[in-house]
């Protein structure tokens, strides 16, 4: 029997857990709470535990001292600029500007155009799922702890794991890239060396703001690396940066095409025309046309990500009904900004069958970029050097965004039982054991020392990219069963801070789509069979119903039905988080501007502290 059940007024609680439109509220001005304000009440008289919900007394400044824990031991310290940037740009890495001219070359720009489109339009239902889901319940562990509560044990143990191991392998693909993207510049740098270096790196990411990251000043500084700001805050910089190549390559693109070069060639959408929009690949004729369609879908697939970290850093965001919910929302604008706009400038700058592209492509450098290729054609100097270095940066970003994406699900599963529960030990609110994990999978990156880092990075790709299709299968049926819940327990959904539109048509369209693509993404191992190819492709795709069915048959779990859904959880926690946190809202160019005007941030809160 749910939680909700226990509780004679379902609407009453369904008021509780939700944001109104003029902000939060306190639970103790409210009646009729029943079941959520006894619990909350209870909480506050219960002596204090490093798993307990309580205000944090571990020094920092006056807002952090008032900021309440989660129910566990992660505490909310990021701010709203560091997760807008997080939104945009945490996991844009070497895909969009690199891996597309794959995609290009097997589709054509017709063909790659109309998949990312598709895609794009596909996951933004399934941030639509999300969306809801996290902000109303923005936990430790994102999505994967809500599909183990709301669907099944067994169903979290799989997704928490596969997102981990999604997590964890794109660690050493990103270093790989790294190395592979110096060689552009010199073919002499020893790929040890950047593995070693970019390892160490992750480990100790320092904050450019200048503030104290450790609750105590006796705390060794490589402790730092274990700071959820100092992650939120490089982030923040990084993403700019990646914000920054994307407005360079965009003006390229518009600038060249009308004239605007060496050549002085307003080329158009030449290309487009000669050698044409869509492409053969695999086979000929329209067949051959489908096919390459079917290539940028795989493409899109690898490229075309983001909703999945938003919830990941949930349970560490201040104010979370609110800064994740703006983010969320931002991730629309992305797709449509940066996926499907992308996709239409790399078919305009170049031709699908360039012989520079063809030879460049799958070499992870710069010269393997299709705007770097542009640029050759056109004799433009010094800035394919300026896309290579903002290059390098987005892919450390990128895998900046995966550590902590990683340390934060093993974490997850831990504090539910599906890892082992020292997992669970937290050094200022931050896992450090489970990064300690993390980090031996980054040595995985050595492997390119003597596989060569093409190959590594090849296979390390068909190897990630099922389980990220399967994040959305399992984040579309947890919507499902959290839909049909609400449903059965009275919960208007109507009071929750955020109300996913079309549903649940969405969520049934995008699991069908997603269902869809990680069946058939790797059809290309059956022509002719290949081995090696067919478990690259579908290895994840073959271990998840192991976890799966393992996990239920040792454990015994069953399927939730919608009676049975705690739809309560931990939204008590987070209500009374959201009733004492007194740092005020903020709005994301009013922190940026506080970043570069001290003196007026000062004085803010200096005048706020004052009011409170």
């Amino acid at each position: 029997m749910s939680a909700l059940k226990q509780n004679s007024n379902n609407g009453a609680v369904g008021a509780v857990l939700a944001d109104n439109s003029s902000g939060i509220q306190s639970i103790s001005s409210r009646e009729n709470v029943g079941f959520v304000e006894s619990r909350y009440i209870n909480d506050k008289a219960r002596p204090s535990s490093p798993s307990d919900s309580r205000i944090s007394s571990s020094g920092g400044s006056s807002n952090d001292r008032l900021v309440i824990s989660n129910a566990d031991q992660l505490q909310r310290r990021l701010q709203n600029r560091q997760i807008q940037l997080l939104a945009i740009g945490g996991s844009i890495g070497t895909a969009l500007f690199l891996s597309i001219g794959n995609g290009l070359i097997n589709g054509g720009p017709g063909s790659l155009f109309i998949a990312y489109t598709m895609y794009s339009c596909i996951l933004g239902l399934v941030n639509n799922c999300l969306a809801e889901m996290t902000v109303y319940m923005p936990v430790s562990g994102g999505f994967i702890r809500l599909a183990g509560k709301w669907v099944d044990d067994a169903f979290g143990f799989m997704a928490g794991w596969n997102f981990f191991l999604y997590e964890a392998l794109l660690i050493p693909f990103e270093i790989s890239a790294l190395s592979v993207v110096l060689s552009y510049w010199r073919d002499d740098i020893p790929a040890a060396a950047v593995c070693g270096a970019s390892i160490v790196a992750y480990m100790y990411v320092k904050p450019l703001s200048g503030e104290p990251l450790c609750a105590s000043a006796n705390v060794p500084s490589l402790l730092n690396i274990f700071a959820v700001k100092a992650y939120g805050e490089a982030e923040f910089w990084l993403s700019i940066g990646k914000l920054i190549l994307i407005l360079i390559l965009y003006m390229f693109t518009f600038v060249t095409m009308v004239g605007g070069n060496p050549r002085h060639d307003a080329y158009g959408f030449r290309y487009w025309k000669s050698p044409g929009s869509f492409a053969e690949h695999l086979s000929t004729g329209d067949i051959g046309r489908f096919e390459g369609f079917l290539a940028c879908v795989w493409s899109a697939s690898f490229t075309v990500v983001g909703p999945e970290y938003i919830s990941m850093v949930a349970a560490e965001a201040k104010h979370p009904r609110i800064y994740i919910k703006s983010a969320f929302k931002t991730v629309y604008w992305r797709f449509g900004s940066f996926f499907i706009l992308g996709s239409l400038c790399v078919g305009i700058v170049v031709a699908y069958n360039d012989p520079l592209l063809s030879s460049g492509a799958g070499s992870g450098t710069a010269a393997g970029s299709p705007y770097v290729v542009a640029m050759t054609n056109l004799g433009i100097r010094v800035l394919p050097d300026l896309v290579n270095a903002l290059l390098f940066t987005s892919i450390f970003s990128a895998g900046n965004t995966y550590c902590y994406c990683a340390s934060r699900s093993l974490y997850g599963l831990a504090l539910e039982g599906r890892a082992p529960r020292i997992l669970t030990k937290c050094w200022n609110g931050n896992p450090i054991f489970c990064f300690a994990v993390v980090v031996c999978f980054s040595l995985l990156s050595f492997l390119s020392l003597s596989s060569g880092s093409n190959v590594v990075l090849s296979w390390l790709v068909n190897l990630i990219t099922a389980g990220g299709i399967i994040n959305y299968i399992v984040i579309t049926t947890t919507y499902i069963c959290f839909y049909r819940a609400t449903k059965a327990q009275g919960l208007d959904r109507k009071s929750l801070s955020y109300v996913g539109w079309f549903q649940p048509y969405s969520a049934y369209i995008s699991l069908v789509w997603m269902s869809f693509v990680v069946i058939f993404y790797g059809y290309s191992s059956f022509r002719p069979w290949s081995v090696s190819s067919f478990f690259t492709y579908y290895t994840m795709v073959i271990l998840a119903p192991i976890l799966f069915f393992g996990w239920k048959l040792i454990k015994r779990t069953h399927w939730r039905g919608p009676h049975e859904v705690d739809l309560t959880w931990e939204a008590p926690t987070i209500a009374a988080y959201e009733a004492q946190e007194t740092e005020p809202v903020r709005g994301l160019w009013s922190e940026i501007l506080e970043m570069f005007t001290p003196r007026l941030a000062c004085f803010k809160r200096r005048k706020q502290n004052q009011e409170v």
